[in-house]
C-alpha cells in the first residue's frame, strides 16, 4: 500500500519544444545568401530536480515555454549565419543563460536544402542526469 508520505515530491523535469518551423538567413551558397530557407529547430531544456506540483500556480515560477519559443526565433534570425555549426552552437549558448537551466539539447535541420534530405546537427551541454 502506497501512503500519501511515501510518493515522491520531486522529478527530473524537461522542457520540451518540437517541430518550431520558421525561416532563417543561413548558409553559405548563393541562394542562402539571398533569401532566407525554412528549418526546423527541436530544443530539450533539463530543468534538473523540480517538485511535482509548483509552490503555487503562477506562471512567474516556472519557465515559460513562450520566452524560450522567442529565444529560439530571436537568436536563429537576428542576423545570416554561413555554418549551421555557428548557428546551433548561439544558440545553445544563449539557453543555457536562462535561468534554471542544467542543459540543453537543440537539433536544427535545414528542410530544403536538398531534394532527397534534410540536413541536421544537433548538440547536447550541459547536465542531463
Amino acid at each position: 500500500m502506497t501512503t500519501l508520505s511515501s510518493r515522491p515530491s520531486s522529478g527530473q523535469q524537461t522542457l520540451t519544444l518540437t517541430g518550431l518551423r520558421f525561416d532563417a538567413n543561413l548558409g553559405i551558397l548563393e541562394t542562402e545568401m539571398t533569401a532566407p530557407q525554412p528549418i526546423q529547430v527541436d530544443a530539450e531544456l533539463s530543468l534538473g530536480p523540480q517538485p511535482l506540483l509548483p509552490c503555487d500556480d503562477d506562471i512567474t515560477h516556472v519557465l515559460d515555454y513562450r520566452k524560450v519559443r522567442k529565444i529560439i526565433i530571436d537568436e536563429c534570425t537576428a542576423e545570416h549565419v554561413n555554418l549551421l555549426e555557428t548557428l546551433i552552437g548561439k544558440l545553445a549558448n544563449r539557453l543555457m543563460q536562462l535561468p534554471g537551466v542544467k542543459g540543453v539539447r537543440v537539433r536544427i535541420a535545414k528542410l530544403e536544402i536538398f531534394d532527397d534530405c534534410e540536413v541536421a546537427i544537433r548538440v547536447e551541454t550541459g547536465q542531463w542526469s
